[in-house]
């Protein structure tokens, strides 16, 4: 099975395409990465550089895989980081083209706007883009929290507010949304959440909260393809959100074990597959 995946990509450092791509290719997805911005190094660090890319550009670079055929074997378009509006026309350009080939294809949204603590770090256009665009054109989005209160407009303090808005984004399109980190009041303060729900069922699962010097950038682009990925594997929303979940919580423990401000990508690849930590979801 083969993926679209159109979003950054940094030469140092795992974050959008860079923390994507490896762990679909270890599950044995054939990834097409498509890059949306080319930089040396993710933008939190002091200084970073490179260029957002021209949107016929990448556009172009679609046109290339569509010229090969091999559209109808595509199963998930996974979109990330945009760097532009017009970008974000670009990837829904290619959704429109990779589902005239596959009617079953899976488009994959990942919102990148912003995060707690961090607040909106993309474009002033890119939330309108998202929220009037790419959701109603979505299959899965995967928002983390300060996303899904960006896109809904409600403040999310606990399991209530959780689930409206998650059923508010659902009545706007998407068929199933991931809330990759989910941060209640009414819950543990040493622990955080991911929180799946298709419209029928919701499940939640619950880890340690993780203490770092600084929080690795990268693991919501993971959660996304990781999410999707383990879907079209077991098209069961309980099982990817376990899978995925326990794979992050793995990725990320090894990170803090090597130390790094990275993501453990390459040290801990055996956890992708393989989590040394497992979680089981429970239906709210």
């Amino acid at each position: 099975m083969s993926i679209l995946s159109i979003q950054s990509h940094v030469s140092f450092g795992h974050v959008g395409n860079s923390a994507a791509v490896f762990p679909l290719q270890r599950m044995g997805f054939e990834v097409w990465p498509v890059h949306t911005v080319l930089f040396s190094n993710h933008a939190g660090y002091e200084s970073f550089r490179g260029n957002v890319q021209d949107p016929d550009e990448v556009g172009a670079i679609i046109q290339g895989i569509e010229e090969r055929g091999v559209l109808p074997e595509c199963q998930v378009v996974l979109s990330g980081y945009l760097g532009s509006a017009q970008l974000g026309e670009v990837v829904l350009s290619a959704v429109d083209k990779v589902r005239a080939a596959n009617r079953d294809m899976i488009f994959c949204c990942d919102p990148v706007m912003g995060d707690v603590g961090k607040d909106v770090y993309v474009r002033d256009t890119i939330p309108d883009f998202i929220r009037d665009h790419a959701l109603p054109a979505a299959d899965i989005l995967t928002p983390n929290h300060f996303e899904l209160e960006l896109l809904t407009g409600r403040k999310v303090v606990d399991m209530k507010s959780a689930k409206a808005a998650v059923d508010q984004l659902l009545e706007a399109g998407p068929k199933m949304v991931l809330v990759t980190s989910l941060d209640r009041k009414d819950t543990s303060l040493d622990s955080i959440e991911m929180l799946a729900s298709d419209g029928d069922e919701t499940w939640l699962v619950e880890t340690p909260l993780l203490g770092f010097p600084v929080l690795p950038n990268g693991a919501g682009d993971a959660c996304a393809a990781l999410f999707v990925g383990h879907y079209l594997q077991t098209k069961s929303l309980r099982k990817a959100l376990e899978r995925t979940t326990s794979t992050i919580y793995s990725l990320l423990y090894a990170t803090r074990e090597y130390g790094g401000r990275e993501l453990a990508l390459i040290e801990a690849q055996q956890d992708i597959t393989a989590p040394r930590y497992r979680f089981s979801a429970s239906q709210v």
